[in-house]
């Protein structure tokens, strides 16, 4: 039942499997498919190890490298991976039904710089007092938003009443 910790990363020296691989040595030419063990001793004799690159090929393909700077490498390119990854986040707007022209704008010029960075969008119209009674006005007011920017954003959560708020979310195209 003591069954040996899990390895992240390639397969190398006696942690390969399969009884025959193709071989392809620190040069970059193929030497062929030979015996595991033989590969391996090959791959000492050059001080480097054998490692398993393509495993899921008929016979698994091995190569000739440096297993600790191998991982490093991986490593190293899962960062960069990773850091030019862009997270979308959810930016949101605020609104009152009786906005003014000019806040309208000014939110809707938010808004599209928002979209065009690639984030969503949560629009939130509140409601205060009396505006409840007047709920049309509201929903007029989305219908707007949503006239405004058909062209650059889809709408991912049409309109909804959350007790004295509405919500909408855009997304980008």
């Amino acid at each position: 039942m003591n069954t040996p910790p899990t390895k992240s990363g390639p397969r190398y020296d006696n942690f390969i499997q399969s009884e025959k691989v193709r071989v392809i040595d620190d040069q970059g030419e193929n030497l062929g498919v030979m015996y595991t063990n033989e590969a391996i001793e090959q791959a000492a004799g050059v001080g480097l190890n054998l490692v398993e690159v393509s495993p899921n090929a008929d016979p698994p393909v091995c190569k000739f490298l440096d297993v600790g700077k191998h991982r490093f490498e991986a490593q190293k390119k899962a960062n960069a991976a990773r850091k030019t990854q862009k997270t979308q986040d959810i930016k949101e707007i605020k609104m009152r039904p009786n906005i003014d022209t000019h806040d309208y704008d000014v939110k809707m010029r938010n808004m599209f710089k928002f979209i065009d960075n690639g984030d969503k969008v949560k629009v939130t119209l509140r409601f205060r007092g009396r505006e409840m009674a007047h709920q049309e006005l509201g929903m007029d007011l989305l219908k707007r938003v949503q006239d405004d920017t058909a062209e650059v954003a889809k709408i991912e959560a049409f309109p909804r009443l959350e007790g004295r708020q509405m919500l909408m979310v855009l997304s980008p195209k």
